[in-house]
């Protein structure tokens, strides 16, 4: 059977630069790899096309020649090796995979953990910022080796890797690079392990730190500091640790955003007469004057009030809703007072005292009447 061009095996044109045949081949191997199609017989066969495809147009003295004498070029040892079996699989996916499989070619350190810290903040402490002493409970470096894990401070080369960190796993006709069971990936092996971290180059400590919160932070914000998660094995990188902020609700003010809510309590006869009245931001008190005749539910903002972003630096405002409360526990002498307004609010002209109950009224008559019609 012919082999398929391999510009049409990876679908790319012949004028394709290194990185879109890169990215093309990705796609494929992704696509056919038989061990995300065990069910499909042909994956195998398409992804082993694939891989020679690549294997020769990445090459950069093997594509000119490929340009310029087809299939023929790698026939016959005028190319040198050829065919499907050419090529270090483990050398592509190193070179390709390295993200997806575990990492490419050579040691890489591995990093300690990241950790996470729920930190609990009153609404004040969120908005204007505070600085807090906090424990953690992790893995530091060990004393006593320094985080080596050896007793000596002397390590040897891995017999099982030889050095490079990494191993090869053969599967068929695939070679799949992978850290190496026997160091870790380090490369090195300890001959005499520390007997207070067992060789492990770390210890469990609760460590005490001191967070800075910023001024304006909100529910869900992270703060990350840098190398204090746990220490890696063997003198690797600390993770990070992330501290997420969750703000304790308030008596008397609500969040969204910048801006804060809350409702004030008027009397009916303020509600009615109107009043000047003072009410609490987070930074002292301010009067606000309620109009006369003002009902339940009518606002009133005070602009710059709110929570200061800790983005922009923007202020966010108070926004005031009045809730008109009705007395209770009466004196004799004050309902009597009230029997005497409500009889003189019910003289005929209820419409000029309270048009919102008029209105009310005139939509139930309009709503039953076409019910019953």
């Amino acid at each position: 059977m012919s082999k398929r061009d391999y510009y049409e095996v990876l679908g790319v044109e012949r004028t394709v630069t290194e990185v879109e045949l890169k990215k093309s081949f990705r796609r494929l191997a992704m696509k056919y790899h038989p061990d995300r199609c065990p069910d499909d017989p042909h994956a195998q066969e398409k992804f082993k096309e694939a891989k020679e495809a690549y294997e020769v147009l990445a090459d950069a003295q093997k594509r000119p020649l490929y340009d310029q004498y087809g299939h023929a070029a790698f026939e016959g040892g005028m190319g040198g090796r050829g065919g499907a079996g050419f090529g270090d699989m483990g050398d592509i996916f190193g070179d390709i995979f390295g993200d997806i499989f575990g990492g490419g070619r050579g040691r890489q350190p591995r990093r300690g953990a990241d950790l996470r810290y729920i930190m609990e903040l009153d609404l004040e402490e969120a908005v204007f910022g505070i600085e807090k002493k906090i424990e953690i409970p992790t893995q530091v470096n060990c004393h006593h080796c320094n985080g080596s894990g050896s007793a000596d401070g002397k390590t040897t080369q891995c017999k099982t890797c030889h050095g490079h960190g990494r191993v090869r796993m053969q599967n068929g006709i695939f070679s799949i690079q992978q850290a190496c069971p026997h160091c870790g990936g380090s490369g090195q092996t300890i001959e005499k392990p520390c007997r207070h971290c067992h060789g492990e180059g770390r210890l469990e400590e609760t460590r005490a730190l001191s967070v800075k919160i910023p001024a304006g932070v909100d529910n869900g914000d992270r703060i990350r500091l840098t190398g204090q998660g746990e220490a890696g094995p063997s003198g690797s990188p600390a993770g990070d640790l992330y501290v997420e902020v969750h703000v304790r609700e308030h008596r008397i003010f609500q969040r969204e955003g910048n801006d804060l809510y809350c409702e004030v309590p008027i009397r009916f006869s303020q509600a009615a007469l109107g009043a000047e009245l003072p009410v609490p931001t987070l930074d002292g008190e301010v009067p606000i004057s309620i109009p006369p005749e003002t009902q339940t539910g009518q606002t009133f903002r005070l602009r710059g009030r709110g929570v200061k972003s800790v983005r922009s630096g923007r202020a966010g405002d108070l926004i005031c809703r009045v809730v008109v409360e009705t007395p209770v526990r009466l004196t004799k002498q004050q309902r009597e007072l009230f029997e005497q307004l409500e009889a003189s609010l019910n003289d005929g002209r209820v419409e000029e005292h309270m048009p919102r109950a008029k209105n009310w009224v005139d939509g139930v008559k309009q709503f039953w009447s076409r019910v019953t019609s």
